[in-house]
């Protein structure tokens, strides 16, 4: 496999510092704006790290999102296949988008591509992946699976299988049971140990009366004993294992989740429940459940712990959160304890977000169709909010930074030092709809630049059509959209970083030249990507 879009170089003196995406031509956003579309891999790219499959979106029905993406898998996987085979386990892995990495990984087999066992295998990272893989292909392509799905499959669940994954990932609600994906792929178990979870798998899938629980399944067994408990004896068991680490434990060895034990119970989760299963949780089951932690009334004690590992760097990089995971998680907290914990965690999540030198202007994109409609239908987070910790991040590390938020007009947000991010985001996100709804983003440069060194723009990149006269750094430039794109308007030497959070075909950026650079998604191997170009460094593909 090729190596060279992996390496970062130096760039020499007067050379033209590049990010990966590019634009291509001359094009119309979805308002009939001044635009650029992308060559396919860009557009692939900033698609696919923003792209929850199925999910409509302000501009794009689910339907035509999805045929696009299909598409452009189709389109790339036949120019290099080679790129996608290394792009799909960075998207899984790095950017944590894991819809979008299992119908990329299917698609880049349907169009043929030379690596689809290990691409398959390595879009799956959690152990009901598997079996989406095979839901996905056979809604879409029928039961006859292509022997790289089938192998790429077979190599996950060997890899993916445990007693605690089918204690978790196995129910009987589900449409695809690990049994299913056994019986199809004909995946080959690892060792002794997993060759007797595959045969219990597969007899509890077909209800076989001589049904039993190995002994070498000791996961399995603790379980099987819980679960014979009388019901009048479980409360007495949670009050206990509450107060008492050792007897807590056991329902870690049995690997019972809190969705398991709330359904084990008789009654409610309270407080005692709560407290007995927090020390088998894991960061992304605590940080969702702040507010039933408030609402039961957990003890102080607990709550430290929890905060504890909340705020933890090292728990915060290995859970991979997105850094508005935490402003949701503040948002629908009830108390305040847990929030020094959260900012804690938040200040973790974007550590590799630059503290620029010299002025900055950020402007942070506050129009409809980045605040009314949330990125997926179980969610509430929407892209403003998302773009609002990225710009007042920005402004509280950097040494100038101007940030505005803007629409069809501008208002000036200025942060106070030595703040609470978490608050001001909710600060900055409580004036969206104060300067319209539209996205005039050529209005908006005009209007806040002065000089600065760089200028950032968080933004789907659907402007409106802007035709007027402005001022550009104290110089009068008129424009109509069939003339000037936005950010064209800028004088050449001045860095422009687009930060595109919209995924769509067009964009206001002409990125790849004049020192124009266009990102996708709002995570650690972005911020790698702008920290390499702020260092004069030629920032390649993050994979």
């Amino acid at each position: 496999m090729t190596k060279f879009d992996h390496k970062a170089k130096a760039a020499g003196p007067g050379a033209t510092l590049t990010s990966p995406v590019r634009a291509v031509r001359r094009a119309l956003t979805h308002e009939g704006g001044p635009a650029y579309a992308h060559d396919a891999k860009s557009e692939l790219f900033l698609l696919a790290v923003v792209n929850m499959a199925g999910e409509d979106t302000f501009y794009e029905s689910a339907a035509k999102r999805d045929q696009r993406f299909m598409e452009l898998v189709h389109a790339v996987t036949k120019t290099d296949p080679d790129w996608v085979a290394r792009f799909v386990p960075w998207l899984r892995g790095t950017a944590n988008m894991r819809s979008a990495s299992v119908v990329a990984a299917v698609e880049y087999v349907r169009a043929g591509g030379a690596f689809g066992r290990r691409v398959v295998d390595s879009a799956l990272l959690r152990a009901d992946e598997p079996a989406e893989v095979l839901a996905y292909w056979t809604s879409a392509y029928g039961r006859a699976l292509p022997q790289p799905v089938k192998r790429g499959v077979a190599d996950a669940a060997a890899r993916l299988y445990t007693e605690r994954a089918a204690l978790k990932y196995d129910g009987l609600s589900r449409a695809w049971r690990m049994a299913d994906v056994l019986e199809l792929t004909h995946a080959r178990p690892r060792d002794d140990a997993q060759s007797a979870l595959f045969r219990y798998l597969l007899d509890r899938r077909h209800d076989r009366a001589d049904l039993a629980v190995p002994e070498s399944l000791s996961v399995l067994t603790r379980r099987r004993a819980l679960e014979a408990m009388p019901v009048a004896d479980r409360e007495g068991f949670v009050q206990l294992a509450a107060r008492d680490a050792t007897v807590a434990a056991l329902l870690t060895q049995a690997g019972m989740t809190w969705e398991a034990l709330a359904g084990w119970l008789d009654g409610p989760m309270d407080a005692a429940a709560w407290e007995a299963v927090v020390p088998s949780m894991g960061y992304m089951a605590l940080l969702r459940n702040l507010r039933n932690f408030d609402e039961a009334g957990v003890s102080d004690a607990v709550a430290s712990a929890v905060a504890a590992k909340l705020a933890d760097p090292d728990e915060v990089a290995r859970s991979r959160q997105f850094p508005y995971r935490f402003v949701s998680a503040y948002d629908a907290a009830p108390s305040l304890r847990w929030a020094w914990a959260l900012e804690q965690a938040l200040e973790a999540a974007t550590a590799r977000v630059p503290a620029f030198a010299g002025r900055t202007l950020v402007l942070v994109d506050t129009s409809a169709s980045m605040s009314q409609q949330a990125f997926s239908a179980r969610s509430t987070m929407t892209p403003v909010k998302a773009a609002a910790v990225f710009g007042v991040v920005m402004a509280m590390r950097g040494n100038a930074v101007d940030l505005h938020g803007f629409a069809d007009g501008q208002f000036r947000h200025p942060v106070r030092p030595g703040g609470s991010v978490l608050a001001e985001v909710d600060r900055f996100t409580r004036r969206v709809g104060e300067v319209g709804h539209g996205t005039r983003i050529a209005e908006a440069v005009s209007a806040t630049y002065r000089r600065h060194d760089r200028v950032v723009i968080v933004s789907d990149m659907q402007t409106f059509t802007d035709t007027g006269f402005a001022s550009f750094g104290g110089v009068r430039m008129s424009w109509t959209y069939r003339d000037r794109v936005a950010t064209d308007q800028l004088p050449a030497n001045v860095p422009v970083y687009g930060f595109n959070l919209g995924g769509y075909r067009t964009t206001v950026v002409n990125a790849g030249r004049n020192n124009r650079h266009e990102f996708g998604g709002l995570n650690d191997a972005t911020f790698t990507m702008l920290n390499l170009l702020e260092a004069h460094t030629t920032a390649g593909w993050p994979f």
